[in-house]
Order: structure tokens, then sequence, then C-alpha cells
């Protein structure tokens, strides 16, 4: 092979080598996968001797080598940023370890104020600079203190200190680094005693930069456990590795690069009916590129002998808000009912993290929206809240009440989903985004609570309140609330109606509650994601202006007058478009037991047809591939 010389033969390693910021290694890249097969040609070497004897040796020998090829791997997702993962597993390690011996809380506090430390440098200095200078009317501006020590130990002006670029994936590592100190201190594993185990925890590439978040409790122990594959896992791991690449590219980058990106880049210059399909089509996207990495890091994960959680179950088969977020992204779930909102008292207890909580967030919604008059009912709500907790604790010290399980859940969640808003971005929309979340979530269960004739007064109220507002002020948002609520109240009028003429519930009527249930929470949840959405993908300078006007022309169309012109034209100008939403809504909901049969299916293949299906699935797939490739949308994250 011919490199042009010397000169060509060190273009050749750089390229190879180097970090490129614009060329980012991807799973979707065949770049990634022949970096993937030396890997795995070298792991394979490594650990085909099967003698007792040295098997603790050879497990040693690769979790050395897997580590450092995850550090190749992160130094080419992220650069210099290597440091950064590297001084966070050296000081976790140290802490933990602290934390384990003396049982004090310092270490603890330590290692957390370390690590959302810096994540708030990174990930939130534009948002708490912009949040400062609105209130105070000040004219702060970020400064990038790495980039100032990097300028120091190099060429001037080699590193711009006027922006801060946020690392990839350090959300994930830094909240699993955050739960192995916490569990350790709290006793529930011991310390890793090997350093390079440990930051092969952390680091381990096929979920080192989108998740799952993988607690140390289930990993660490596989780190010890010899190395077995047996011709099903085989077949199952390439199943889940062709599964994920069809989701990204066929279904998330032909939905985002043939229409979706459009609209949300210039909403105006498409209808309502064509802003609301792109929305509805969103939600299909980021499910299946989220999800579609998931299944490519599990299975890539499980040719090496390691097991990843499960992230993904079906969430749009769910039927509230509440079972959506225990199957979305089940380990940020996990992680943040574990650590954050049960130590908020869960729906045992509210204390003083839940005052405090509920008092910030007033505070901050006053201040930025220069509506102080809210803080008043805001104060009269957690006052009362305190009072009638005290005197239900004072009437049953020692029972917890239906009704206070009820109070201490929906407090406690509400603040853990605005929380979990902003672990995804740092703007406002992703916390208005959480904040719906959470309201959703408390909604459904005071429904739950409620009779039926209860049920079919508050509707008929709120559609009333909102046609009302809609007449008075002729805004497009009053307009789609206005028929979004009208739509439920005629359901709720007809299942109102059967009740009262006490209809018994057969497998025909338990059908239709279950796909309606699917259907509004599939709905709710999809326009939440007009924040999220709105909010993704741009430059932390501007996020949040250039997020909420997104928001608001999208609600303007979208509430906006509807014509047939429009609607026809549209479906079949995308009718492929369409055809692909369709299509991965109906696999969505597939009986999930169907999908468990042909995953096996595939798995029981003779070798030489798996490999022939395998070939002809990847010419099928990269016929979709874009121009150019589309990152994975929690990458930013």
């Amino acid at each position: 092979m011919d490199f042009g010389g010397n000169d060509g033969l060190m273009d050749f390693l750089h390229n190879i080598l180097g970090f490129d910021a614009e060329s980012p290694l991807l799973f979707t890249q065949f770049y990634f996968w022949a970096f993937f097969a030396l890997v795995y040609a070298l792991f394979a070497l490594i650990m085909s001797s099967k003698s007792s004897a040295v098997s603790n040796q050879r497990l040693h020998l690769r979790n050395v080598y897997l580590l450092f090829v995850s550090w190749f791997f992160y130094y080419k997702t992220s650069g210099l940023f290597l440091l950064l993962l590297a001084f966070i597993t050296l000081s976790e390690w140290l802490i933990a370890a602290q934390a384990y011996k003396s049982k004090k809380k310092f270490w603890l506090c330590l290692s957390v104020a370390i690590d959302l430390g810096l994540l708030a440098y990174f990930k939130y200095a534009y948002f708490f600079t912009n949040m400062i200078n609105d209130l105070f009317g000040t004219g702060f501006r970020v400064f990038d203190i790495f980039a100032y020590i990097g300028n120091g130990f190099s060429e001037a002006g080699r590193f711009s200190v006027d922006t801060i670029v946020l690392p990839v994936g350090i959300s994930f590592y830094i909240f699993q680094v955050i739960s192995y100190t916490a569990d350790v201190f709290r006793g529930r594993i011991q310390p890793v005693k090997n350093i390079l185990d440990f930051g092969f925890y952390v680091s381990f590439f096929p979920q080192l930069v989108a998740g799952p978040i993988v607690r140390a409790e289930e990993f660490v122990p596989q780190l010890y456990k010899p190395f077995r594959l047996s011709r099903r896992v085989f077949g199952i791991a390439v199943f889940w590795i062709l599964n994920g690449l069809a989701k990204k590219i066929i279904m998330s980058d032909y939905l985002a690069v043939n229409l979706i990106d459009r609209v949300f880049d210039n909403p105006l210059l498409f209808s309502g009916f064509e802003n609301l399909f792109a929305l509805f089509a969103y939600s299909l996207q980021v499910y299946a590129d989220f999800s579609g990495y998931t299944d490519i890091a599990i299975g890539v994960a499980m040719l090496m002998g390691f097991y990843l959680p499960m992230n993904f179950n079906s969430p749009y088969k769910s039927q509230s808000p509440q079972e959506f977020w225990r199957r979305w992204h089940m380990s940020l779930g996990r992680w943040l009912k574990t650590y954050l909102y049960i130590p908020l008292g869960g729906n045992r207890k509210i204390g003083f993290g839940t005052y405090f909580w509920w008092t910030l967030i007033a505070l901050v919604s006053a201040a930025l929206t220069g509506w102080w008059w809210i803080l008043v009912p805001f104060g009269v709500f957690i006052v009362g809240v305190a009072i009638w907790n005290k005197i239900q604790i004072s009437r049953q010290p020692s029972v917890i009440s239906h009704q206070r399980k009820l109070l201490y859940a929906n407090l406690n969640s509400f603040i853990t989903q605005v929380l979990g808003g902003l672990w995804h971005g740092a703007s406002w929309n992703f916390i208005i985004w959480g904040g719906i979340n959470g309201i959703g979530m408390i909604v459904e269960k005071i429904w739950r609570e409620m009779n039926w004739h209860i049920r079919f007064t508050a509707m008929t109220l709120l559609t009333g309140g909102l046609c009302i507002a809609d007449y008075l002020t002729n805004l497009p948002a009053w307009r789609l609330f206005a028929v979004w609520a009208a739509i439920i109240w005629v359901v709720t009028a007809v299942r109102y109606i059967y009740f009262l003429c006490e209809g018994a519930e057969t497998k025909f009527t338990k059908a239709l509650g279950t796909a309606w249930a699917v259907l509004q929470t599939f709905t709710f949840i999809t326009f939440t994601r007009l924040f999220f959405r709105s909010s993704s993908n741009l430059d932390p300078a501007t996020a949040n202006e250039v997020a909420w006007e997104t928001a608001k022309n999208m609600v303007n169309q979208i509430g906006g007058a509807w014509t047939n012109a429009v609607i026809v034209p549209f479906l079949w100008e995308y009718r492929w478009v369409v055809a692909m939403f369709v299509a991965g809504m109906v696999i969505h909901w597939l009986p999930t037991n169907w999908k468990r049969r042909y995953r096996l299916a595939f798995s029981a293949m003779p070798l030489w047809l798996m490999v022939l299906v395998v070939c002809i699935a990847i010419v099928i797939i990269y016929q979709f591939v874009s121009a150019e490739m589309q990152p994975f949308i929690y990458f930013q994250f």
C-alpha cells in the first residue's frame, strides 16, 4: 500500500490515531466496526486459553486491555477530555476507599461536590451565567479555566477560553461514579481494590458516552467471572447490534433528515398538521435513536461476556406517564429513584429537602418571569402542606395514611422530574419539560383516585374553561388545549354513561380502555417533547432564547387553522416518511412475546444462514445512510 511517502504515512496514522472533533467515533461508522473487529480479535486471543491455572491472570489482562481500549475510544470521541475522565476515575477510587474505611459523611459529600461541581461547570456554566445576568442585569461571560491552564502548557492561544465545550457522556459517567461512592459508603458493596478494574468499570466503551448508567453492584462482579459465550448468546448479541443499527439508521436518521429537522429548524414554513406530524415523528425518532444506541451497546458488551441492564421496555405501550417513566431510560429512572426520590422521602415523608426544592423552584420561577405574585400561592401551598402534615403526624404518628403517601409521592416525584429535566440539558425548556412530566404524573395519580362523577364534572369544567379562554383570547395555545380537552371530555362522557348504565367490563371494553390510555399517554409524552427537541442540538450560549422561540412557533402553527388542501398533499409528498412512522409504531406495539420469538429464532439459525442474513441486513441498512452521519441524540447529555 502506497501512503505517499513519510508525510502520507504520518497523515494516515494521524487519521487513525488522532482526534478529529468533526468526526467522532460513532457506532454507525464503518471505522468503528473495523476498530471493534481488531479489538475483538485481540480480546479473543487473550481469552483463548481454557487453563484454570492462568484464568485469573487472563481476566486481569482482559480488564486492563479493555480499559485502555475504552480510553482510546473516549479519546477518539472527546479528545483531551480523556484527562477529565482519568481524574474523575482516580479521585472517585481514592475517596470511595476512604468513605468505606472511615464511614464519615465528609467523604461522600466531597465526592458529590467534586463530581457535581465539574458537571455544573461544563454543562451549566452558560445556563447559570445567563440566569444571573437576567436577574441582576450584569454582563458576566463564561471563562474556560481548563483551556487557560492548557494554554500555559502549550503554544499560546491553542485553546479558546471564551467557550466551554461539553465533554461527551459526562452526565452518564458522573452519575455512575456518584452511585458507586454512595453504595460503598452505605456498605451495599465493597470498594474495588484495583484501580485498573475500577477504571474499566467507569469507562467500559460500549456504554461510556450514552449509557445505560451501570451500577457497580451490577457490573463489578462480572469483572471476575470466567468468560463464556454460548452459541445462543452470540446470536442474540448479533441480533441486538443489527436491531440497534436498523433503529438508528433506517428509522431515526431517515425521519430526522427527511422531515423532523426541516420542521423544527423552520416551523413557520410548515402548516399546523405538518408541525404536529413532525412532533409525533420526533417521539419515534428519539426512541429509535436512544434505544438503538443501547441495543448496540448491549450487543457489543455481550460479545465480550458482559451484560448491561435493559434501558427501554417498549415505553410507548405505557398507559400512564408514571408507567412511561418506568419503561423509558430505565437506568436513569432507577438512579433518580435511588439517589434522589427516596432520599427526599419518597412516599414515606417530606422534610427539609422537599421544602427547600419547592421553595427554590418558586423563587426562580418568580424571578425569571417577573411574576412575583406567584410566591403568594406557592407560599400558602407550602405552609398549608406543612401544617396539614404536622396535624396528620400528631393524629397518627406511627401510621402513614393513603392520603399522606399520595401527597408525599407527588411532592417528591415532581422535584425528581424537574431535576431530571435539568440533567438532560442547560435550558429552561428542559426544566419546563421535566416539570410538565411531573405535573402529568401528579394529575394521573389524582385522576385514578376520583370516582366517575367527579371525573366527569372536572373534565366538563376544565373543557368549558379552556373553550372560554380560547374564545376570549383567540390564542393558538388555548385553542390547542381546548381541542385536546374536548376530545378527552367526549371519551370521558361515553365511559361515564357506560358506568351509569352499570355496564360490565368485557374483554372488548377493557381493550378499548387500554388502547385509549396508551394513545393518551403517547400524545401527552409527545407534546412534552416539544420543549425537549427545541432545546436539543443548540449552542449553549443561545439555547434558551432559540428553544423558546421554536416551541412558541410550533404551538402557534399547531393551534392555528388547518385545511385539507395542505394535509392531503403532505401525506402524498411525504408518503415514505409517513409509512416509516406507521411501520415503526406497529413494530413497537407488537406483543413482547412475538419479539422474543423472532429474536430467539435468529439466534438459533445455522451459522452460515446467520452470516447471510447479517450481510443482507447490513447492505439494506446502509442504503439509508445520509450524506453526513447523524450523531446519537443523547451524546449531547
